[in-house]
């Protein structure tokens, strides 16, 4: 059986709990999800609903401001890996759909000559 809290993208943490795991202010927590770079799920009265997925993606944000990044650029960066992430997985399908149509070229030794 699993449980809602063995996956990483359950809703289960709210804005205080974030705040407070995170030593960040609430308000931190309210602009990054305004400025689309970090954005939670809602529970059912709108309010902010945080997953273990996105806690550490907010700990990537904190981490890149303390080096000097803006939101604008975290956010950029976030939708980069992204995109990344999406071409990877449609190569390696392609890879995976031509290798089960091409069927291998049977060897021949080149010291047996050509056959007649």
């Amino acid at each position: 059986m699993t449980l809602s809290m063995d996956d990483e993208h359950a809703a289960l943490f709210t804005v205080g709990q974030v705040a407070d795991m995170l030593h960040v202010q609430q308000a931190f927590l309210r602009r990054i999800d305004d400025q689309d770079v970090v954005t939670p799920q809602r529970s059912a009265g709108g309010q902010r609903r945080y997953s273990r997925r996105e806690i550490g993606r907010i700990q990537e944000v904190v981490s890149m401001m303390n080096d000097g990044m803006t939101l604008p650029g975290i956010r950029r960066i976030f939708q980069l890996q992204h995109e990344l992430a999406e071409m990877t997985r449609e190569r390696d399908e392609l890879t995976r759909r031509l290798a089960a149509h091409t069927q291998p070229v049977p060897q021949t030794d080149p010291r047996e000559g050509p056959e007649h």
